[in-house]
C-alpha cells in the first residue's frame, strides 16, 4: 500500500511572529522555518503504518518555494522513501494545493493520503476535504487513532461533543489531530541517509494547474491589545465591577 504525505514549511511553532513594516502580511525573513506540526504528525502515522508491514511506501509531498527541500528531508529522515516538491513562489490557497495534490495522486495512485488537519500559518483546515472531495474519496478528519487492515481504515475522530469511530473503504483521505501520535525525531543516521533519498522537483504547471490567488489580502493587523486583569477581594466586589463595566 503507498501512502502519500503532504507536508508544509511554515514558520516554527516556537517563533513569535510580526507583521511587516506596511502591515501588507508576516514578517517570514531570518525566521527558523520547519515542518507543519500536524504534518510531522501525519509523517509519523504514515511510518508507523509502514512498520507493521501495512505500508509499502512513503511519498512526502510538498508545495512551495525550493527552500521547502528542507522539509522534504525531515520528512524523509523520519521515514518517508522519497519526496515529491512542487515549486512555486506564490501563497498557494488551499484549492489550489488540493488539485496539486489530485494529480499527484493520479501520477502516484496511493490508497491512502494523511494530511495534518490544519496549518498553523493560515489555519484553514480546507486541503484535507477539499482533495477527498475532488478525488471522490471517502475521508476522515482530525483523526486520533488509526487502524489499516483488509483495505479497511477504522478511524477514531475528534468531533465538537466527543469522538466519533468510522470505517472508510479505502482509498481515502485522513486528516491528522494532536492526540493521533507523538512525532519521532530523526537520528543522525538516518538524516544522513534522507540526503541520498531522491526528491523530484516539479511545478505546478507540470500538472496544468494555475496557482494564481483568487483572494486578495488587504491588509494585516494585529489584535487589540486587553487591558490587564484585576484581582478583587470578595464576591460583592466582583459584581460590581462586572455591573460597573456593563457585563451584567
Amino acid at each position: 500500500m503507498k501512502v502519500v504525505v503532504p507536508v508544509k514549511r511554515v514558520v516554527d511553532y516556537n517563533v513569535k511572529v510580526r507583521l511587516t513594516a506596511d502591515s501588507s502580511g508576516v514578517e517570514r525573513a531570518n525566521l527558523k522555518m520547519s515542518m507543519n506540526p500536524f504534518d510531522e504528525i501525519a509523517v509519523e502515522a504514515a511510518v508507523q503504518l509502514k512498520e507493521k508491514g501495512i505500508a509499502s511506501e512513503i511519498v512526502a509531498v510538498s508545495i512551495g518555494p525550493r527552500e521547502a527541500s528542507e522539509t522534504l528531508r525531515t520528512a524523509l529522515a523520519m521515514g518517508a522513501d522519497r519526496g515529491v516538491l512542487v515549486v512555486t513562489e506564490d501563497d498557494v490557497e488551499p484549492l489550489a494545493v488540493a488539485k496539486i495534490l489530485k494529480a499527484i495522486c493520479a501520477a502516484e495512485q496511493p490508497q491512502l493520503v494523511i494530511t495534518g488537519k490544519q496549518a498553523i500559518d493560515d489555519d484553514a483546515a480546507q486541503t484535507g476535504p477539499m482533495l477527498a472531495a475532488l478525488l471522490g474519496w471517502a475521508q476522515a478528519t482530525r483523526a486520533r487513532k488509526l487502524e489499516v487492515d483488509a483495505g479497511i481504515a477504522r478511524v477514531e475522530c475528534e468531533i465538537d461533543n466527543g469522538l466519533q469511530t468510522v470505517a472508510l473503504q479505502l482509498p481515502a483521505v485522513v486528516t491528522t489531530d494532536l492526540r493521533l501520535n507523538e512525532p519521532r525525531y530523526a537520528s543522525l543516521p538516518n538524516i544522513m541517509k534522507a540526503k541520498k533519498k531522491p526528491i523530484a522537483e516539479k511545478t505546478a504547471a507540470d500538472y496544468g494547474i494555475d496557482t494564481t490567488p483568487r483572494l486578495t489580502l488587504l491588509g494585516v493587523c494585529a489584535p487589540a491589545v486587553r487591558p490587564a486583569g484585576v484581582k478583587v477581594t470578595s464576591v460583592g466586589e466582583l459584581l460590581d465591577k462586572l455591573h460597573a463595566a456593563g457585563a451584567i
